[in-house]
């Protein structure tokens, strides 16, 4: 009895401490054993359920919410095809704008001015011009008027024609667009106006394609 109270306090500490420390887990284990993290002292971090991704977009709520959400989508979705058709953007493109060789067509025709953009325009002056109600010299005009305008479409059609096969012969000889097909696109296009072409022109005029 006399020689325990005789022990000083750090030796009862150490008995203390080794009776509670576990001794070390001497059991075999297999060649290609890995430890887990319990077995190193290690705990994993539990994901909190409220966190969300960044830019997540919450569950509607309800019907009309789902709806809602819906509509916005769509109308994202249509700008983004619209902006994208105007830009030239094959992805958004319709099957007849879609090609290099559509492309280099749609340069042909920006790059210079064109008598059919004014066509139209011309169309709906001689429409007034030539009604019976006009004197006869403006009827005369007017007839005169559709005349230059119709000739002027025919030749500039030519000239936009054999400009579209010289260019597309020599970068893309092994085309299999029809060249029909390909003079008719360009006319078209040639006897719109030019800001309301789509998709949008990529060249200014007089630019040399």
């Amino acid at each position: 009895m006399s020689s325990l109270f005789r022990r000083k306090s750090p030796d009862l500490v150490a008995d203390a401490t080794a009776t509670v420390t576990p001794e070390p887990d001497t059991t075999p284990r297999p060649k290609g054993y890995t430890p887990s993290k319990k077995e190193l002292g290690k705990e994993t971090p539990k994901r909190q359920s409220s966190q969300r991704r960044p830019g997540a977009v919450a569950a509607p709520a309800n019907r009309r919410e789902a709806y809602k959400q819906m509509r916005e989508r769509q109308r994202t979705e249509r700008a983004e095809a619209s902006e994208g058709m105007r830009s030239g953007d094959e992805r958004y493109l319709l099957a007849r704008d879609r090609g290099p060789e559509r492309r280099l067509v749609r340069d042909i025709v920006d790059s210079r001015r064109t008598a059919g953009t004014w066509f139209f325009v011309g169309a709906i002056i001689v429409f007034i011009g030539s009604t019976g109600r006009m004197p006869y010299q403006v009827q005369l005009a007017a007839n005169l008027l559709w005349a230059i305008l119709a000739l002027s479409v025919i030749v500039d059609s030519i000239l936009i024609s054999r400009r579209i096969k010289k260019l597309v012969t020599q970068k893309y000889p092994n085309t299999t667009q029809r060249m029909g097909s390909l003079y008719m696109y360009g006319i078209m296009r040639a006897l719109t106006f030019r800001r309301m072409r789509v998709p949008k022109p990529q060249v200014e005029l007089g630019t040399k394609i």
